[in-house]
């Protein structure tokens, strides 16, 4: 094993991954690998990585990730296409730990990884060999494949990755992209906006313009009761639709209410229930909005 390690080129560029299994330390091949490399480093100042699954797991062989949909079939390169395979002599398949880019085929690289659980000599001059995990932290790359999966090699309970960080960038001219919102997170913003404006809109509702006028009225009745009653006169003249229009004799009655029960009664009707001041069952309301409804049927034929 300590002629493998001797045959492999000085790594340059190191990235930090954590991961619901445990933090993993990447060494790169920055020099061996630069496009890979580069698109690594880059995805990962970017957060492109963060809270992606390992959504492939073969025991004994490799774990794979780096795909935003969790699907296999997604995620892309910084290049905005697909990017060349990097080779190299001194980089083979020959041990666990290795990092290596995930491919449908030649040439066909864009932002899934994989890593190495074991010697796999049939991926050499297949995938490029970009990076290694280092130290004691390997032991947390072989969690990931600690897990129960089904016949699609597809973990049910997949290990994610919390966050990454370039301790080292071997690149000094990298930029990083801001990031898109996700279709996701402009929902829920959106969502929220809305939510926070949220009124009472009556043309929405099927009640249209009785509820409108009812709304109206309630609002003026339940204002009375925080001072002392008034007649329904009053009431009407503080409408400015209602103002310059005499008040009808028979709306000239008292409300009286009990203190403890916050309920209104109508005295001119003592046989009556007693209801709510919000219901709209009650007398009072009923008969201004009747009252309300002749006044401007009034209003427009005068017009």
């Amino acid at each position: 094993m300590s002629n493998i390690y001797i045959q492999e080129p000085p790594t340059n560029g190191k990235v930090l991954i954590k991961t619901s299994a445990g933090d993993i330390d990447i060494e790169l091949w920055s020099k061996e690998a630069p496009k890979a490399a580069r698109n690594f480093v880059q995805l990962c100042m970017e957060g492109y990585y963060d809270g992606t699954p390992f959504h492939r797991v073969v025991p004994e062989f490799i774990v794979q990730g780096g795909d935003p949909t969790g699907s296999g079939t997604g995620g892309e390169s910084i290049y905005g296409r697909p990017f060349k395979d990097e080779f190299h002599s001194r980089l083979r398949f020959n041990r666990r730990g290795l990092v290596a880019m995930a491919n449908a085929g030649p040439h066909d690289n864009g932002s899934q990884f994989f890593f190495t659980l074991g010697r796999a000599d049939e991926l050499n001059n297949k995938h490029t060999i970009f990076g290694k995990v280092t130290g004691d932290t390997v032991y947390n790359m072989l969690r990931l494949s600690e897990v129960e999966c089904d016949q699609e090699e597809r973990p049910l309970n997949p290990h994610k990755i919390r966050t990454t960080e370039v301790l080292h960038s071997p690149f000094d001219d990298i930029i990083p992209r801001e990031r898109k919102k996700s279709k996701k997170d402009e929902d829920k913003k959106e969502g929220k906006k809305s939510q926070s404006k949220a009124t009472k809109n009556f043309s929405l509702l099927s009640f249209g313009e009785e509820a409108e006028e009812e709304e109206e009225m309630v609002t003026q009745v339940s204002q009375t009761l925080k001072g002392k009653s008034k007649s329904s006169h009053d009431l009407l003249k503080d409408d400015p639709l209602l103002s310059s229009v005499p008040a009808v004799n028979k709306m000239a009655h008292v409300l009286q209410f009990d203190e403890q029960t916050r309920k209104v009664k109508d005295a001119n009707m003592q046989d009556e229930d007693t209801f709510e001041i919000s219901d709209p069952r009650n007398p009072v309301n009923k008969r201004r909005r009747e009252e309300s409804k002749k006044i401007m049927k009034e209003k427009k034929a005068k017009r």
